[in-house]
């Protein structure tokens, strides 16, 4: 089976094209500057040229801040560009892993995690690119397209909020985190991985919506305590505080945790919980960071 992984430079996508090749997979790796989902031409290209079986977007507008006054040119990236995306692996008989986001719901929900039928309902401009960006996929794709939700994402690669707290804890004596907002810490390796087990299976009984985070949640407090904890500093220079004091233009989730309910239907083990996947993640992300 041949892979075509779109958005392969960020993160996610970086995760994604080592697992594919750990596993000894066919993949090809499209960063920004190798394919633009947005345009048509382009798409037709990559795939007369690679012929995939399976492409996995992890292309996308994420920045949340600039999208509440970009949202036009989010939509194009988180929208139509998914919608064309679908609409060329119709043409070519190509299945697609769509990733999406938590910000498609409204962050507020106070009954436990947001199963994956729970209605949408963004407060922001991402959300809402990203929310049109699901749709177009699982209309222009129904019976050969699974759309991936995630959420709280950090890894080896790029810039995420346990490097920034790595990276305080050797500056500062202490960090102000906000704890009142909850979600799942959640490892971009072990997403990439759990796309690798359902990417076979998209079309061949999974389809539809999934969530991909990690078990358990916590705050973004309670995170970097556990950061400053695992590396032997003291978890107490971690203060806690509230949004108000970090006003950013895109509202955050009061509450985003996911639940996981349909991976049962696949036969893929449950997610595991977010402690355990960060006690492995650390000891790399601090080796990539030195």
């Amino acid at each position: 089976m041949r892979w075509l992984v779109t958005g392969a430079g960020g993160m996610l996508g970086r995760d994604m094209v080592a697992e594919l090749t750990r596993r000894g997979e066919d993949v090809v790796a499209a960063g920004r500057a190798d394919l633009d989902i947005t345009e048509p031409a382009a798409l037709e290209a990559a795939f007369a040229g690679h012929r995939p079986d399976l492409v996995v977007n992890c292309a996308a507008y994420t920045a949340v801040d600039d999208a509440e006054t970009d949202e036009a040119r989010a939509l194009e990236i988180n929208g139509e560009g998914p919608r064309l995306l679908a609409r060329t692996c119709a043409a070519h008989g190509a299945r697609l892993l769509h990733v999406s986001t938590d910000y498609v719901f409204a962050g507020d929900r106070d009954a436990g995690p947001y199963p994956e039928d729970h209605p949408p309902a963004p407060r922001t401009a991402y959300g809402r690119t990203k929310l049109a960006g699901e749709r177009a996929v699982l209309e222009e794709l129904p019976d050969a397209s699974a759309v991936v939700r995630t959420a709280w994402l950090y890894g080896v690669h790029g810039r995420s909020f346990v490097r920034t707290m790595l990276e305080l804890e050797g500056r500062r004596d202490t960090v102000d985190v906000v704890d009142d907002q909850r979600g799942q810490p959640t490892w971009s390796a072990d997403v990439a991985a759990r796309l690798a087990d359902l990417g076979p299976l998209v079309g061949r009984g999974a389809t539809g919506v999934y969530h991909a985070t990690a078990a358990g949640e916590t705050t973004w407090y309670g995170l970097a305590r556990e950061v400053f904890a695992l590396i032997g500093a003291d978890p107490d220079r971690v203060r806690p505080t509230g949004s108000a004091a970090f006003p950013r233009p895109a509202p955050r989730p009061a509450y985003s945790a996911l639940a996981h309910g349909r991976w049962q239907h696949t036969g893929l083990p449950a997610p595991r919980d977010w402690r355990s996947a960060l006690h492995e993640a650390l000891p790399r992300i601090r080796k990539e960071s030195s």
